[in-house]
């Protein structure tokens, strides 16, 4: 027994009476206990089925007395049981604190019975039961710590558990599985709707020396759900290489709202899928955001974007995803240009980008560029002479364009 000092023959022969009549009453002391606890709520009721709780709560009373006057050095029954039957009612549902109330109830109500048997039986030793009071309720409360402890390891693992099975299930449609099952099964486990307005967004998990992660609140879960804002929902799921988020879209959320959200959270660079119509399409969604990320050159022009919308980058998604024919583009197109020196050719090259990001004003790419609009003027028609091509020929443009995306993104 808990307690800080030993206890007198006289207390041990005081409180095993006592004890004894006590186990005869454990029935009526159940039926008793039950009452009260129904009457604080209803809750006892919906989680743990009549016969089970009338028969654990005996098994607990009578457990609890024989610990009144155990020897020190005898096994801990009560405790073993309130182990047991914490990881019980966390499995059942019980609240916590409802647990720990019945626990604290229970003690009470021992504590009243054993005053009434020795008021019946030998009032003069009252006096010895008021000095064992602070170990018997020392051990009350060590049953009522190891329910708890047990209860909310119980709880945790279970946590745990569910949050493994979403994993497996959003993992699962990320993977593009789309049976009405894994469906069904998904949406109740996230708590979304089958059928909504989702988008995928993949970021590269790019670890360099200084740089902070992308998304430093997640980096510590491999699963994490979070509202980042009003009408967007996240659900992050990690990998070695890239961080994946699966966006439930409110009503009035659309692809800018979220594009800005993650651009405020995250450092990129990431891709941004369309817009789909449900959680069968989330597999859809992934591949079409990881081919926006592949657009993302290993420098953004100024002025770019650390998230990329593929809805934005068509033209040169469907390079990238070519990369024979975008590697034949590049040597079709610029063939004589790369042959230059390579600090000569970046600078045609970044001329061309600054051109095309100023819509075709020399004058503002020459700003950007910090030179004179002749300056570009003449670098444009080099590039002109030496790709055999006119940038003022609709066709020519969109092979020059799409050359120069596959160039850059080959060269990151």
């Amino acid at each position: 027994m808990d307690g800080r000092r030993a206890r007198t023959d006289h207390e041990r022969t005081v409180l095993a009476s006592a004890s004894e009549v006590l186990i005869d009453r454990v029935g009526r002391l159940a039926d008793l206990l039950i009452r009260e606890l129904r009457s604080h709520s209803p809750q006892y009721d919906v989680a743990v089925p009549a016969d089970e709780h009338w028969q654990q709560i005996s098994e607990a009373l009578r457990y609890g007395i024989e610990a009144i006057t155990a020897p020190r050095s005898a096994p801990r029954r009560d405790l073993e049981f309130a182990e047991q039957l914490g990881r019980r009612r966390a499995e059942q549902g019980l609240s916590l604190d409802l647990l720990l109330h019945a626990y604290r109830k229970a003690g009470y109500l021992v504590w009243d019975e054993l005053l009434d048997i020795v008021s019946a039986k030998d009032p003069e030793a009252l006096p010895v039961l008021v000095h064992t009071a602070a170990q018997v309720w020392a051990a009350v409360d060590r049953q009522a710590a190891t329910v708890a402890d047990a209860y909310r390891s119980t709880q945790e693992d279970m946590q745990r558990r569910s949050d493994e099975r979403v994993q497996a299930l959003l993992d699962a449609l990320l993977e593009g599985r789309t049976s009405a099952a894994l469906v069904a099964s998904a949406a109740a486990g996230l708590d979304l709707p089958e059928q909504g307005r989702y988008a995928v967004a993949v970021l590269r998990a790019e670890r360099r020396e200084g740089r902070e992660p992308f998304c430093p609140s997640q980096q510590q879960h491999q699963f994490h759900r979070v509202r980042a804002a009003a009408g967007l929902r996240f659900f992050w799921r990690m990998r070695t290489d890239c961080e994946v988020a699966v966006v439930a879209l409110g009503p009035d959320a659309g692809l800018g709202e979220l594009a800005a959200e993650l651009e405020r959270r995250c450092a990129g660079p990431g891709g941004l899928s369309p817009v789909v119509d449900g959680l069968a399409e989330l597999g859809l969604a992934r591949r079409l955001a990881e081919t926006a990320l592949l657009t993302c050159a290993a420098t953004e022009p100024p002025g770019g974007s650390r998230i990329v919308r593929l809805d934005q980058r068509l033209p040169t998604a469907l390079v990238v995803g070519q990369p024979e024919l975008a590697a034949r583009l590049v040597a079709e197109v610029f063939g004589p240009l790369l042959e230059l020196d390579p600090g000569d050719r970046a600078v045609l090259l970044e001329t061309l980008d600054a051109w095309l990001g100023a819509e075709g004003s020399a004058g503002r790419a020459a700003t950007r560029l910090y030179c004179h609009r002749n300056t570009v003027f003449n670098r444009l028609r080099r590039l002109e002479q030496l790709t055999s091509r006119s940038l003022s020929r609709p066709r020519d443009l969109t092979e020059m364009t799409l050359a120069l995306d596959a160039f850059r993104l080959s060269a990151g």
